[in-house]
């Protein structure tokens, strides 16, 4: 398929700024493969279409805040830097985006907050990559303390506003539990602990795994013929435990749900060749897109993404193509909010 077939006029005022009230008080569009129905309801009635024996594949993926503005030396030019992932504890090693990225070049200095902490540029990457060494001489849990007081939640640049302190909450979901992401799994944000539990008592069964969510998510595809887009590798680590909890469902034929893109792209990496999840730990560049066989989730829940992302293709693949650019053309008529702080889609 190509690039431009997953294109569509979004009104700017449908891109969510800031998150319902309640987590679980999302509108929740139900899009049925089988009859090509869809309905309209709220999140928490996500409880009426799951039963004893499910499962729901969560990622407990955790944010961390890695959006950093710092100081050049000499110049004082203001610098934006984004943390991507930490290369090396002991020697404090990081892997980051710089803006603006021709300012930045090896043996730069940067300083953060009132010099409280400062880094050096040690090589360059990729065009806005570097790898920074921070100097720091306390315990690592000191430096650790200080880097995440000196950054702030890393909202998408797609909503057009500063964080605030209800983000450090409502930009996680309430099962984060393993850190590395720079970026939510937003369709798990839905979840309040409340609903979770009463799925429990209905039966429901949790797994979960674990991707450490890059900025790849939010990378524009630039190829019209999709089958040459390559796709940022992510980490993610999926155990024994888990893998039962899920294959144990899908032998008895129960419903295996991933909760977002990011737990689907995890299971379609991790398929045996009998067609169950087998226990995995390293990193993906899978790019879902049409066709695609499913190997282990037979319904997802996704939130309504943006014209010609990575993660509206997948739903696609899942949904069918007609009928999700169908679902799209009614979300937007009937004012559904988009993106991070949107509502979700239930896909049967």
């Amino acid at each position: 398929m190509k690039l431009s077939q997953f294109n569509f006029e979004l009104p700017p005022n449908l891109i969510a700024s800031y998150p319902n009230d309640e987590r679980d008080q999302s509108r929740l569009m139900v899009v049925n493969r089988a009859t090509g129905t869809i309905e309209h309801k709220m999140f928490r009635d996500v409880l009426g279409y799951f039963d004893d024996g499910d499962v729901m594949v969560l990622n407990n993926t955790k944010v961390f805040p890695a959006r950093m503005y710092g100081k050049k030396e000499k110049t004082g030019a203001k610098i934006e830097v984004f943390l991507l992932r930490e290369l090396n504890a002991e020697n404090k090693l990081w892997d980051v985006l710089v803006d603006p990225a021709r300012k930045i070049r090896v043996g730069n200095k940067l300083y953060f907050g009132e010099d409280d902490l400062v880094a050096e540029v040690v090589d360059n990457t990729t065009s806005r990559g570097r790898t920074i060494r921070f100097l720091h001489d306390g315990s690592y849990e000191e430096f650790k303390a200080l880097l995440y007081s000196l950054g702030e939640t890393p909202l998408p640049k797609a909503i057009k506003r500063k964080p605030e302190d209800l983000d450090k909450d409502r930009y996680q979901t309430v099962f984060a539990s393993n850190e590395g992401a720079v970026a939510a799994p937003t369709a798990g944000m839905h979840f309040s602990k409340e609903l979770m539990k009463r799925l429990e008592i209905k039966g429901v069964n949790f797994a979960e795994l674990t991707l450490h969510v890059g900025l790849g998510t939010f990378r524009t595809i630039d190829v019209e013929d999709l089958s040459k887009h390559k796709m940022d590798a992510e980490y993610f680590f999926i155990n024994q435990k888990n893998c039962d909890i899920v294959n144990k469902g899908k032998e008895g034929k129960h419903k295996i749900c991933a909760v977002g893109t990011t737990s689907m792209r995890s299971m379609e990496s991790a398929v045996s060749a009998q067609h169950l999840l087998k226990p995995m730990e390293g990193w993906t560049n899978l790019f879902i897109h049409p066709p695609h066989e499913f190997s282990i989730a037979n319904c997802m829940i996704s939130n309504f993404h943006l014209p010609k992302s990575s993660l509206l293709i997948m739903n696609a693949s899942f949904g069918g193509y007609d009928l999700i650019m169908k679902a799209y053309e009614e979300a937007i008529k009937e004012n559904y909010r988009f993106f991070t702080y949107g509502d979700a889609m239930l896909i049967l």
